[in-house]
């Protein structure tokens, strides 16, 4: 079992060789994205929701496909976590969708984007609680680095923008041009994967 590490700011080659730490150094990015919009105005609010749309499309693309089938097998009430991480997810899609349409400007906006930013942040800590820290105290620093190397595959090609209702494969199917862009995400997973030695 490899040795239990917090990830601390700044640690990026930890966040190189340990998915835990990766995604972990990504909710912070979050957090800060989420602040950065909230305190701006015009179009430096714009170009900081457009940077927090693409993240979190990014983020969850890469979690979707890496660490939630992982966390299905290798915990303890594994499917159950991983189905309450994906209801929440789907969630958080349908709200960022509905906001992506809106101008930052528009009255409604602030409103829906705080209770995004709640739902999000509630995800994280859920995310933290019940499927990180679990990987991180059960899994080898191998495989670990394997879906760290995965993770990073699936965001250079993950779509940046939200698309809920493709947290299934069988869904995927359905949309077309979205399902090119996860079948792609998909491939350079299991590419990156099958270069490590792991599956």
């Amino acid at each position: 079992m490899s040795e239990l590490k917090t990830p601390q700011a700044g640690d990026d080659h930890d966040a190189d060789d340990n998915v835990v730490a990766l995604l972990m150094r990504q909710h912070g990015d979050i957090r800060n994205l989420f602040d950065e919009v909230e305190s701006g105005s015009g179009d430096e609010r714009r170009d900081a929701f457009r940077r927090l749309v693409r993240l979190l499309a990014v983020h969850e693309t890469a979690e979707e496909e890496v660490v939630h089938p992982y966390a299905r097998r290798a915990l303890s009430g594994g499917a159950q976590v991983v189905d309450d991480r994906l209801a929440e997810e789907k969630a958080a899609k349908e709200s960022l969708a509905t906001l992506d349409d809106l101008d930052t400007d528009d009255p409604t906006f602030m409103p829906r984007f705080l209770k995004l930013r709640k739902d999000v942040q509630e995800h994280a800590r859920a995310e933290e609680r019940y499927e990180f820290i679990h990987i991180r105290r059960s899994t080898d620093a191998v495989n670990l680095a394997a879906m760290a190397a995965a993770v990073k595959a699936a965001e250079a090609i993950a779509p940046t923008r939200p698309h809920p209702g493709v947290e299934s494969a069988a869904a995927n199917v359905v949309l077309g041009p979205v399902a090119a862009v996860i079948d792609r995400t998909r491939d350079a997973v299991r590419k990156a994967l099958d270069q490590d030695g792991s599956s």
